[in-house]
């Protein structure tokens, strides 16, 4: 019990808290909406590795001028309009909600937020200091790193404590793109749903988000993690040589990106005779705009209209029991010494 000297002020701390960071969603399948929420993502330096002096004119011009109006058809698609929201909020709340069930309240607070859009990791922060916590783990929800998204997320983190008169201490969790618990939960999703059909696919297609191939060329693991999941998922699922495809989605522009692409190897595969394909994003820890219409959707009809006849989209862990107790289990060990 604190002893405090006589009129000193109320000072909440001693808590472990827990920020659980996903990418972002809009706040509406809206242009306007679009726009800002674009404006922030694609100026991010980690995103867009190009001189501001060159980039921001195209940014501020052609770019917010047209994308935003695209990219609010693909989100008005999957949109959630009973609960206005689009799913990866809804996920995101899940995910902290049980989260919070597996931990009593008075050894970790909890909190989620998004890189881009709202609730801010500013916002999270915050919350979880006025609560009393002076050591947080920060969580970016990316099986994989990639300096795009992981570092992103844990540059915004230490930019907001640089703001901070009294800094909590900070703690943050590595990638888990090999992580035994995940693989076990991506193999357990794959062989569930499988068993759920009347029809065995000829292929199963691991499709991650790209990125440019500069990055990877200057350093960036984020490949070289993917097709490791992709090959420890393999084994563990004793998947006959070949059955088991990775493949690189969402590249944009001229510059060449990390491939082989998605839609070029669905393509490739309609018009090799192959009748039947199943589709998993094992990047995402939650399902979003890019996997519910860019790979469910887009991806789907690609297929189709290449001589495909079946496709299946096998959904992200999200806040499953197998998902959660991945998440569980990393935040448990890193949290090691602290609660």
């Amino acid at each position: 019990m604190d002893h405090f000297p006589a009129k000193h002020p109320s000072v909440s701390h001693g808590k472990t808290g827990l920020l659980m960071i996903s990418l972002g969603t809009p706040d509406a399948p809206t242009y306007r909406a679009l726009r800002r929420y674009l404006a922030e993502f694609l100026s991010d330096p980690r995103v867009i590795e190009v001189p501001r002096l060159l980039w921001l004119p195209i940014l501020y011009g052609p770019l917010l001028t047209f994308r935003p109006g695209k990219s609010a058809k693909a989100y008005a698609k999957i949109w959630n309009n009973d609960r206005n929201e689009s799913p990866l909020r809804t996920i995101s709340r899940d995910q902290a909600d049980k989260m919070r069930e597996r931990f009593n309240d008075d050894v970790l607070e909890i909190e989620w937020a998004f890189r881009y859009g709202n609730p801010s990791i500013e916002t999270g922060l915050h919350s979880l200091k006025e609560k009393g916590c002076d050591r947080i783990l920060v969580f970016a929800l990316y099986p994989q790193y990639s300096a795009t998204t992981v570092a992103s997320s844990y540059d915004k983190v230490f930019e907001i404590l640089g703001k901070m008169r009294w800094q909590p201490a900070i703690r943050t969790t590595p990638a888990y793109h090999d992580n035994p618990g995940f693989i076990d939960a991506l193999a357990n999703s794959v062989s569930s749903e499988l068993a759920s059909l009347d029809w065995e696919p000829e292929h199963i297609l691991a499709s991650y988000h790209s990125i440019p191939k500069a990055y990877f060329d200057k350093g960036d693991p984020y490949p070289c993690h993917c097709w490791k999941t992709s090959r420890l998922l393999n084994e563990k699922l004793s998947l006959p040589e070949g059955k088991l495809i990775s493949s690189f989605q969402s590249r944009v522009g001229p510059t060449e990106w990390v491939g082989p692409y998605s839609d070029k190897t669905v393509e490739d595969l309609g018009q090799k005779g192959i009748k039947k394909l199943a589709v998993l994003a094992p990047a995402f820890s939650a399902d979003c705009v890019e996997t519910l219409e860019e790979i469910n959707l887009e991806l789907r009809e690609t297929f189709f209209e290449n001589g495909g006849t079946h496709f299946h989209y096998i959904p992200c862990l999200n806040a499953s029991h197998d998902g959660m107790n991945v998440l569980e289990a990393i935040v448990r060990n890193e949290l090691q010494g602290w609660i």
